[in-house]
């Protein structure tokens, strides 16, 4: 290309109608891209109004329940693992695609589970796909997104998670109502409850589709040495500003194409590992430890457990997911703004002081016999202030430690071990997940006060853990960070 036309692309490019035409496209991408998220959320949260349905079906008791709840969770951070090494080698769009293939039978396969054990089999290769998704998604967003936007297309993988559980919710609460009841036969002989689950093959064949009409990351082409291909996705989708021949540059010297990357490169002085990917790993187990998804899986059951019947329990649900889509959608108003730092700092400190009005409020209530079971009854005001306290937790947390998690990992790495360790970030973010899913059952058991006063420490120690060891990446380039 001459002098001459480079000159025409830099001033197209500067004009501020091609420029908003590419950050449309890169959005198109990103939203298409954050599918495996929509992917993350329903598959996480459908089974919130299954729950009691299954425990009645299976006769299963809290620590079988709670493992079969958990068990996508366990696939999810096997998909995890394994979905960095294998993007390095095929491509990002190769495991999307492959993503969508897995938990579309995963999902019809829950549907028509015959006992405990196979639904828990079958949730867990759902979750391989999940686990997967979630890994490729904030990679691929970080790769294709210029620096200015790139926090808040990162953004879109906690949107795309946040509408995915209230579809899922609104699924449920839809069939449960049609069928009378989740326990109850809907259609083809089905109950309800197995409905909930081959639902899931709509977004699953979605997610197949577009990933196959979105373009490959440039990073991972320049790693390939597929240059002209990188140049092109450069240029239709970054701009022009700086030309792709000057950032191809930048990621070539950043890459180092001589060395073959793996998970070796991750080794570091602090316990074996880089300090960046022990923040990464710190950062994605408090995401989990201040107990965000036990509202997602358990809140129906939670709600039932002090008063509320079926029906409400699940409006409610609707409800707070609808509340987590709105403070999403103010953390990406915010987050190239004001930052990814104070974002997180602000939830910490908002979520402790919920966290432990809840901790409190069921401490403290009366109890009485239900179903076998010691429960809090929370009559009056104080039911409404737990409410409100649920979804004041679910606002500070939709507003910071949601979506800029995601955003963080997927760009506070280089791009020479980006892919791997963002593996192991979102792994440990799985395992932290089916911790808390799996013990909640019996810390429930043993009290919601305690439940959720473990909740509102992990919070807190969240809140100095940001303080100390989290830098701010807002406006840096990927190929800066170190």
């Amino acid at each position: 290309m001459s002098t001459a036309d480079r000159s025409r692309e830099r001033g197209a490019a500067a004009s501020s109608g091609d420029e908003g035409s590419v950050v449309g496209k890169t959005f198109l991408i990103a939203l298409s891209a954050a599918m495996g998220g929509f992917l993350f959320g329903f598959d996480t949260s459908v089974i919130n109004g299954a729950v009691a349905a299954i425990r009645d079906w299976s006769g299963a008791g809290d620590v079988l329940l709670g493992f079969s709840v958990a068990s996508a969770l366990l696939g999810s951070a096997v998909g995890a693992w394994f979905a960095g090494p294998v993007a390095d080698r095929h491509g990002r769009i190769a495991v999307m695609q492959l993503a969508a293939l897995i938990f579309l039978v995963g999902s019809v396969g829950s549907g028509l589970a015959w006992d405990i054990w196979a639904l828990t089999a079958l949730r867990f290769l759902g979750g391989i796909a999940v686990g997967a998704a979630s890994v490729i998604a904030p990679a691929y967003i970080a790769e294709v997104s210029p620096a200015h936007i790139r926090g808040r297309l990162g953004s879109l993988q906690q949107l795309a998670i946040v509408v995915g559980i209230f579809v899922a919710l609104l699924c449920d609460y839809t069939l449960a109502a049609a069928a009378g009841g989740a326990s109850n036969t809907l259609w083809l002989g089905l109950e309800a409850w197995r409905w909930m689950f081959i639902s899931m093959a709509v977004p699953s064949v979605m997610y197949g589709v577009l990933a196959g009409i979105i373009p490959e990351s440039p990073r991972f082409l320049v790693s390939k040495k597929r240059v002209a291909e990188a140049a092109e996705v450069l240029r239709r989708f970054v701009g022009n500003r700086p030309p792709p021949r000057v950032k191809i540059a930048e990621i070539e010297s950043s890459i180092d194409l001589e060395k073959r990357q793996s998970l070796r490169d991750l080794r570091g002085p602090r316990l074996g590992l880089l300090p960046i990917v022990w923040t990464g790993i710190l950062l994605s187990v408090f995401q989990q430890f201040v107990g965000i998804n036990v509202i997602f899986y358990y809140s129906s059951v939670l709600w039932q457990a002090v008063g509320f019947t079926e029906a409400d329990s699940l409006i409610i649900t609707v409800a707070t997911s609808v509340t987590n889509i709105l403070t999403t959608l103010v953390a990406i108003a915010l987050i190239d703004r004001v930052g990814r730092k104070p974002l997180l700092l602000v939830g910490s400190a908002g979520m402790t002081l919920a966290l432990g009005t809840m901790a409190y409020l069921f401490g403290t209530a009366p109890t009485e016999m239900v179903n076998g079971a010691v429960t809090p009854v929370l009559d009056g005001p104080a039911g409404v202030v737990a409410v409100a306290a649920a979804n004041l937790y679910v606002v500070f947390f939709g507003v910071s430690w949601g979506p800029v998690v995601w955003v963080l990992l997927g760009e506070m790495f280089s791009n020479r071990i980006r892919a791997y360790a963002l593996a192991v970030a979102a792994a440990a973010q799985w395992a932290a997940n089916f911790v808390v899913s799996e013990t909640f059952p019996s810390l429930a058991s043993a009290g919601l006060g305690l439940a959720y006063g473990l909740y509102a420490a992990m919070a807190l120690l969240s809140f100095l853990f940001v303080s100390r060891a989290v830098r701010e990446t807002r406006g840096r380039e990927l190929e800066e960070m170190g």
